[in-house]
Formats: structure tokens, C-alpha cells, sequence
């Protein structure tokens, strides 16, 4: 019974190592990723350039956010998830159709 526990506690140890190594991975990138979006910008580059650029930055970024710091990737997390996706989804929508209304 002992052993049980302690190839469960190995296991939990090692999960968790596993864990903070790819929070710190992607700790690392976002900052690069906000360190050449402020070196874009100071560099004035053409805008027609540098703002696609910048937002796909930033949407890599919103997903580094929810996937693992805010624990999405885990079991137990579904409903949440669908929610913010569903959430961002009819935004999208919403901006989407408010522009196409705008322009025509």
C-alpha cells in the first residue's frame, strides 16, 4: 500500500514539475512576443505592417493566457471553456456584422 503512494506522489511530483516548466516556457514567450511588439512600434515601422502583426501577438497571447494560466487545458474545465470560446466567438460575430453593416 505504501508503494502505491509513493509511485502516486511520484507521479503528482513529476505532473506538477511538468506543469510549471511549460508555464515559465510560455511566460518566456509572451514577454518576447511584448518585447518585439515594442520594438516594432519604436522602430516606426509602416502601420499597414506592424498592426496585423501586433494583433496576431496579441491573440497568441490570449490564448497562452487561457490555456495555461487559467487552466483550460485541464479535465473538469469544459463548460468554462465553451463559454469563453462561445463568448469570444459572438463578439467576433458581432464585430464582424457591425463592420459589414458600416461599410455597405
Amino acid at each position: 500500500m505504501a508503494e502505491n503512494t509513493n509511485i502516486h506522489e511520484d507521479y503528482k511530483r513529476k505532473k506538477n514539475k511538468e506543469e510549471m516548466k511549460q508555464q515559465v516556457i510560455t511566460f518566456a514567450l509572451m514577454i518576447v512576443f511584448t518585447l518585439i511588439a515594442f520594438g516594432m512600434v519604436m522602430a516606426d515601422l509602416s502601420k499597414l505592417f506592424v498592426i496585423p502583426i501586433l494583433l496576431v501577438l496579441a491573440a497568441v497571447q490570449v490564448g497562452f493566457q487561457l490555456y495555461y494560466f487559467m487552466h483550460m487545458s485541464h479535465k473538469g474545465h469544459e463548460m468554462p471553456a465553451l463559454m469563453i470560446y462561445g463568448g469570444a466567438a459572438v463578439a467576433f460575430l458581432t464585430v464582424l456584422t457591425l463592420s459589414v453593416l458600416i461599410w455597405w
